[in-house]
């Protein structure tokens, strides 16, 4: 019996790490839903993965694990201030040295979420100061102690810098709101004109702040720990214990998004809670991710498949696992209880919509990874951001039902030669219209006036708001655009011709931008300050597109020329010369849904001259028996042949079969991704709906392959009526997408509601005529 149990407590000790640089400690949010510190039950970490679990999945991880030691954290406000407690959750109690070091290294280390902040804030890209390389170090004999460090002057113990020349410790500069430091280490260049300072309690064997006053600016310093010994510190062995000026700027931010800006002013707002009312935080201009994704959530496509959570295992980089783990997060109910009560600074009588709600860091993270934009934390485009997050839905969803389709529909483009009077039909997938705003259009008069006094130089002009009738909108979107450049088959020149645009399809739910947003005559970016009165009703059956009319010609179909050139081709493997075919266009075609080797065929075809002329060749032949198989090039042979099977890692076949697969769909998995564990996840995951019959045989070909079906041509749109009613849209305050704020306001049982971000609350006057996207959804007749 001893025997036993000591070898069970040597099992656990086994386990246990002790976190090492590099190691994500993911101890802020749980893997598996938004549970956190904050939250009742706290978060358990496991010790040997360094993932966090809420309470009500720690069971499942250690069923599933076998892992029995995690890290139970807790987090609780008392009078402003963050108290954490952290205890050991074993289901074999026990103490060491190692369990020791590594409770105390899960609380040192930084959160993942923390370290994803820092490293997506976009502050300056430091320099090389140009004082590094030859510093003058005064040898006064002064050294500096590792710690206990105050300032010479005011004894201030926070904020503290130590001049790189002459050893001078002292305070750094105050902030704009009184807090930071008495400017003791700025008046000391001042005095001397010694350049380099290092700020003290941010320094680590990886480096620290260094601040050059003659730079004014944060720069790198190559020499630092040569500068830093010349005073007795020794880098290896320093740790961090204050905050860096990016994570300072950080906090500053999120201060900042925490703006109470667009409210309805003269009204009480009335706090709401309860299933699909629940607030997001703002991570630091993330309001825009926020807004776009309450309303997501409300469309019934995306909301049926949340059962995906349910069979989901731990899967930190699956973008259908976390879409689904966020409007899990958003449509239980679990996280929109109200936050703590701050203390007395409220005034007690006053409704107070703030909730504890969900911090989408994993989300953010992983939707904006690799993206230029995204993957920062400026404020950003909430049009832009939705057509990315509609283009990851539509690369994660090749199979079975795509939530995305909810908005997808056909646009059919009529141009007309002028000169032959002979037409032209093509048509392209679109997941938005985006309205036009003719200012020339305004009805109040004294915009006019107001905007003569301003040229005239008059400061005390007042500003006012043009107000767009919605109908002289719509009627700029549907009125012939004139082509003056138009190179016409028929005629065989240049001539001019009108393009008239339809919709080919009505959507189940549409998506109206307001082109609220443009430049100026210096090319400056700025926002059009309007006012539009959006109907509540839409009705867009005047716009179905009709075809070609009775007795039409239609412009005659001349050949491109031929894409092999002696500049472009390239020797293939079988002898003969390949095309040189736009990746970026068939990639563009593929995320459409279109068969692989179609997308080639429209490329080639159409002479690399881009997705338009591709995509209308893809309409065009549509039909062809031939649509979906191989290019075959003049001079090649026409039989696809064999291939031979290609070897997968077994490394990564027992990664995906321990997910709960079978050997043959991770089989399936790897082959359809080049063998590449990540793509072959994401892929599996996105192919839920077909795995119960995905009868795979040993050559890794689906048996609807292997009787040579294909899939079915073509993007899937759906049609009905074009009748629609407003219930959502998504309003900015600011002066351009580069700042300002954004929140989203919702129908929900008749009833407007408001999200800003945590705050909840009914809406009594919804500004529908400010809005920036607005959301439809059909009326079944």
């Amino acid at each position: 019996s001893k025997l036993r149990g000591a070898s069970v407590l040597m099992s656990v000790l086994s386990t246990i790490r002790v976190p090492k640089p590099g190691d994500r400690v993911h101890k802020d949010e749980c893997a598996l839903s938004f549970s956190s510190p904050d939250n009742e039950g706290g978060l358990y970490v496991c010790m040997n993965s360094f993932l966090g679990f809420g309470s009500q999945y720690v069971d499942r991880h250690h069923a599933r694990t076998g892992q029995r030691a995690y890290l139970h954290i807790t987090r609780t406000q008392f009078h402003h201030e963050h108290l954490i407690s952290s205890n050991l959750f074993l289901l074999i109690y026990l103490q060491s040295l190692k369990v020791s070091l590594s409770m105390a290294g899960i609380m040192a280390a930084d959160s993942v979420s923390h370290t994803l902040q820092v490293q997506q804030w976009d502050g300056e890209v430091r320099q090389e100061s140009r004082h590094a390389a030859d510093l003058k170090q005064l040898d006064n004999g002064v050294k500096i102690p590792p710690s206990g460090w105050r300032c010479d002057v005011c004894d201030l113990q926070e904020n503290i810098w130590m001049n790189l020349t002459d050893g001078k410790v002292l305070c750094g500069r105050r902030y704009f709101d009184g807090t930071g430091g008495n400017n003791h280490a700025l008046l000391h260049f001042q005095q001397t004109g010694y350049p380099l300072a290092v700020k003290l309690g941010t320094i680590t064997p990886g480096g620290a702040d260094v601040y050059s006053y003659d730079e004014d600016d944060m720069v790198l310093d190559s020499k630092l720990p040569e500068h830093l010994a010349h005073f007795g510190i020794n880098m290896m062995t320093m740790e961090k214990t204050e905050r860096t000026m990016t994570e300072l700027e950080i906090a500053v931010n999120q201060r900042v998004g925490e703006w109470e800006v667009i409210q309805e002013s003269g009204t009480t707002l009335r706090p709401l809670f309860g299933p699909g009312l629940t607030g997001m935080k703002n991570l630091g201009n993330s309001c825009y991710l926020n807004s776009v994704m309450q309303v997501l959530f409300t469309v019934p496509d995306f909301q049926s498949k949340l059962w995906y959570i349910v069979r989901c295992v731990v899967m930190s980089a699956l973008f259908v696992y976390h879409r689904a783990k966020l409007g899990y997060g958003l449509l239980s109910g679990e996280y929109c209880k109200p936050a703590p009560d701050p203390g007395d600074e409220n005034d007690a009588s006053e409704p107070r919509g703030d909730q504890i709600g969900i911090a989408p860091q994993m989300f953010k993270a992983l939707v904006g990874r690799g993206h230029p934009e995204f993957s920062t934390n400026r404020q950003q485009d909430a049009q832009e951001f939705l057509l990315h997050f509609i283009n990851m839905v539509e690369r994660n969803c090749r199979s079975g039902a795509n939530p995305s389709e909810a908005f997808r529909f056909l646009v059919e483009e009529r141009i007309v030669c002028q000169e032959s009077q002979k037409a032209k039909y093509t048509q392209r997938v679109d997941y938005m219209v985006q309205l036009p705003v003719p200012m020339d259009q305004a009805t109040n008069t004294d915009l006019q006036e107001a905007e003569r006094r301003r040229e005239e130089g008059d400061s005390a002009a007042p500003t006012v708001r043009a107000q767009i009738p919605f109908t002289a909108c719509m009627a700029a979107l549907s009125e012939p655009e004139i082509l003056t450049d138009f190179w016409s088959s028929a005629v065989q020149a240049k001539t001019t011709a009108t393009k008239t645009t339809r919709f080919a399809s009505f959507p189940d739910h549409l998506v109206i931008q307001i082109k609220k947003f443009t430049f100026g005559l210096d090319w400056v970016p700025k926002k059009l300050d309007v006012s539009i009165d959006v109907p509540d009703t839409l009705d867009l059956s005047g716009l179905r597109a009709t075809g070609q009319q009775p007795g039409e010609e239609l412009l005659p179909e001349v050949a491109p020329p031929s894409l092999v050139t002696p500049d472009v081709e390239v020797k293939g493997i079988l002898g003969y010369h390949a095309p040189v075919l736009d990746d970026s266009t068939v990639s563009q075609l593929c995320e459409m849904g279109f068969p692989l080797e179609a997308c080639k065929k429209a490329v080639y075809y159409t002479g690399n001259t881009g997705i338009d002329a591709a995509m209308n060749w893809i309409m065009g032949h549509m039909d062809d028996p031939d649509f979906s198989a191989p290019l075959v090039l003049p001079g090649c042979s026409s039989g696809p042949g064999t291939t031979p099977t290609e070897s997968v890692s077994e490394e990564h076949l027992a990664t995906i079969v321990s997910m709960g697969f079978s050997r043959d769909q991770a089989t399936k998995a790897l082959r359809a991704t080049s063998n590449v564990l990540d793509r072959a996840v994401d892929w599996i995951f996105s192919h839920l709906d077909d795995l119960e019959s995905m009868d795979v045989s040993e050559g890794g070909r689906s048996a609807a392959e292997s009787e040579g079906r294909d899939p079915p041509p073509g993007p899937r749109v759906r049609d009905g009526p074009g009748k629609y009613e407003l219930f959502a849209f998504v309003s900015h305050m600011g002066t351009s997408t580069m700042c300002g704020h954004y929140v989203c306001h919702i129908k929900k049982d008749q009833q407007w509601v408001i999200f800003n971000d945590q705050k909840v609350c009914a809406s009594e006057k919804p500004p529908k005529d400010l809005g920036y996207l607005y959301f439809y959804r059909r009326v079944a007749e």
